[in-house]
This record gives C-alpha cells, structure tokens and sequence, in this order.
C-alpha cells in the first residue's frame, strides 16, 4: 500500500491557514465541529439548487467565530448566482443558516479570479463533462492544457471508476510539469469530487502546482536562506 498524504493537510499549519478559524473547550468542540460541517454542506445544496447548469462552483468555504458571531466566507467562480438580483439570494442564505445553527452569521462572497488554477474548479469541470459524456481521455487531455495555459507549474488528473463504461472499474492518471508533492513550500492545490454517470461515480482527484509560497508572498527568506549558508572552510594546507 502507498502513502498518500492530503496536500492540504500536510500543509495547514505550516504554509496553510486552517479552513475553520476558532478556539472552543472539550465540551464544545465537537458540537462546533458537526455545526462547521452542516453550514458547509447547507451552503453547498442552496447554491447548487440555483445554478441552471453545472456544479455550483465552489472552491472552498472557510469559517471563522468569534462571540458575537460567525463569519463565513464563500470562495467561488460564481459569486453573482450566490449574492443574487440586489442581494436577495446572500440574505435568503443568511436566513436559512441562521435558522440551522441559532447564531449570528455572516456571509461574505470572494471571487476566484483564475479558475483554471484551483483543483477543486479543474475537478467539477471534469466532472461535468464526464455527465455530458465526453470521452475521459479527451477531457482529462483538455483540462491539462487549459490549467497549463493558464500559468501553472503543473497538473496531475486522476480518475477512477468504470472509465468508458467500461465492465471492470480502473484508474487512469495523466500528468504534466511538475508536482513535487513532499515539498512543503510547495503549492500544491488539491481538489476532489464524483461526477455521476450512468455506468456509476468516477472519482476525480486533481493536484495543481501553482509555484511556490515563499516566492508568492515576496518572501525573501528563501535567498536569505541561500546566503547565510556557512561558507566551506578554506581546507588547511598541509604543513611539510
């Protein structure tokens, strides 16, 4: 068996921020904890009932609480069919999580300004082709240009299950660039997702390297590192 480790796992807390940002007790944590998970996947079925076509296109929602109240944050590629006509669909949103958890809530939309580079993006694409019938190799060929064009570093698909309505379930994978996957300062984005089909659920891994964080941030710690290597002693000439 392999070892295989969530990119984003192996990166919170070092290079990542966690996606749920609050302090509770052991008595309160784990009602906090299913609390997170229902408002996240509430926020998932509301938006996906208003897209006419496609995935809801949610890259990831991310939580914060505070006493006062909660702030969630909504990345996604289609912030207009979440905020709706003068805000109509974002209080409708409010209202109803509201109502769940008997808390104050705050939602706040940000946009994903290159949805071509985020995984959990790349793999609902996939996904829905897959439902339109598209061949898996043509559509995992096309999402490896498309996020490659796009500035990427790298990209690797995956997928699993009666590919081609096929009798036996198999996996596929197709990569291109690089993904170095044990680098932490690497940044690996990784997404997942099942597109539905009627031979059955293929499964759709997908990692995505987008450089690296240090160089992102404008960090310069990384040439600092470089330069504050200790220099080679001059090797001692040997005295006759």
């Amino acid at each position: 068996m392999g070892q295989k480790v969530n990119p984003t796992g192996f990166r919170t807390g070092i290079m990542l921020d966690w996606r749920s940002t609050w302090y509770a007790g052991k008595q309160e944590f784990a009602e906090l904890l299913i609390e997170d998970f229902k408002i996240r996947e509430h926020v998932q079925k509301f938006v996906r009932k208003r897209v006419k076509q496609g995935r809801p296109g949610i890259s990831s929602i991310r939580i914060e609480r505070t006493r006062e109240k909660v702030v969630v944050y909504i990345f996604s590629a289609r912030v207009g069919v979440i905020i709706g006509k003068k805000g109509q669909e974002v209080d409708k949103l409010t209202k109803e999580l509201e109502d769940l958890t008997h808390r104050h809530i705050e939602v706040k939309t940000m946009e994903v300004a290159r949805p071509e580079v985020d995984a959990q993006l790349v793999a609902e694409d996939l996904a829905d082709q897959l439902e339109k019938r598209q061949s898996f190799r043509r559509t995992m060929k096309r999402g490896l240009e498309q996020t490659m064009e796009a500035g990427a570093k790298g990209i690797r698909i995956q997928l699993s299950g009666r590919l081609g309505g096929a009798e036996m379930a198999r996996c596929e994978s197709a990569m291109e660039g690089s993904i170095p996957l044990s680098t932490l300062r690497a940044k690996i984005d990784y997404g997942f997702t099942e597109a539905t089909t009627a031979q059955g659920h293929i499964g759709i891994k997908v990692w995505v390297n987008n450089g690296d964080f240090l160089d992102a941030e404008g960090d310069n710690n990384a040439a600092n590192a470089q330069k504050s290597k200790v220099s080679k002693k001059p090797s001692r000439k040997s005295q006759r």
